[in-house]
């Protein structure tokens, strides 16, 4: 995930479309390979009052156990089943720009995660669970995300995907990303801040997929999250809940 970008409205998007795109026949064989395109309109980062509209690459692509995608990361299947898919990935976790931070503040540059996540399918939900361990950059601590999805086709070319998010977040991981030093304060003028671990966030989405022949699909989706807890008293934070709009072309080969 690029820097810039809300972490938990744009892990509901990424993972409802890829939840949809494996409850599809033609997906559920060894291999895959989709690639693609996005522009997403989104905070410059959780809880500011800045917006952004950027450039994301769509990937997912799979070789029998190891795959690489946008949301995933790069890693390996230990579990391989229609149903259920367990994996072990290395990921980006995002931080923000100094520019779109509150002055005195400062950058919080993203890293490498660890990551071990789970998919399972179970009828018309499809449900999504991971945990990322923060390796590198500014950020520190660990994070908790899980995601439901009920896929539904109108037509034989239309998907609509509402989904439903959370996160979870330590201490570690809220003072890194939410806190304020002393020495931020100072220059800020903002209080000192020093928040603990707890459920950071809730996020809803709303995703329309248009597959326009076997190779293309063109797709929409809408998202609002809402900070709470620690994350949301942080004094960075102009605005709890913000919204997300992503439009994306992918073609599968």
């Amino acid at each position: 995930m690029t820097p810039a970008l809300a972490p938990i409205a744009l892990l509901c998007v990424l993972t409802a479309v890829s939840l949809a795109t494996k409850a599809s026949a033609q997906d559920r064989g060894p291999n895959r390979a989709v690639v693609g395109g996005a522009v997403i309109y989104a905070p410059a980062y959780q809880g500011g009052e800045d917006y952004r509209v950027l450039p994301f690459p769509l990937i997912d692509l799979k070789y029998g156990r190891f795959f690489a995608s946008s949301r995933r990361g790069i890693g390996a299947n230990l579990v391989d089943g229609d149903a259920v898919d367990v994996g072990a990935s290395v990921t980006f976790v995002p931080g923000y720009r100094r520019r779109d931070a509150p002055l005195g503040i400062g950058r919080v540059s993203g890293g490498a995660g660890a990551r071990i996540s789970a998919d399972v399918k179970a009828g018309m939900v499809m449900a999504s669970i991971g945990a990322t361990k923060v390796l590198s950059g500014d950020l520190d601590g660990a994070l908790v995300d899980a995601t439901l999805a009920m896929p539904f086709r109108p037509t034989d070319r239309l998907t609509v995907i509402p989904s439903v998010s959370t996160t979870w977040a330590d201490g570690a991981y809220t003072r890194s990303y939410f806190g304020v030093s002393p020495v931020q304060a100072t220059a800020s003028g903002l209080p000192a801040y020093r928040p603990g671990g707890g459920i950071k966030d809730v996020s809803a989405s709303l995703t329309a997929s248009y597959r326009l022949n076997d190779q293309v699909s063109l797709s929409a989706t809408g998202s609002v999250s809402k900070l709470t807890g620690d994350a949301r008293k942080s004094p960075i934070v102009v605005d709890p809940t913000q919204p997300l709009a992503v439009l994306s072309v992918s073609y599968r080969f």
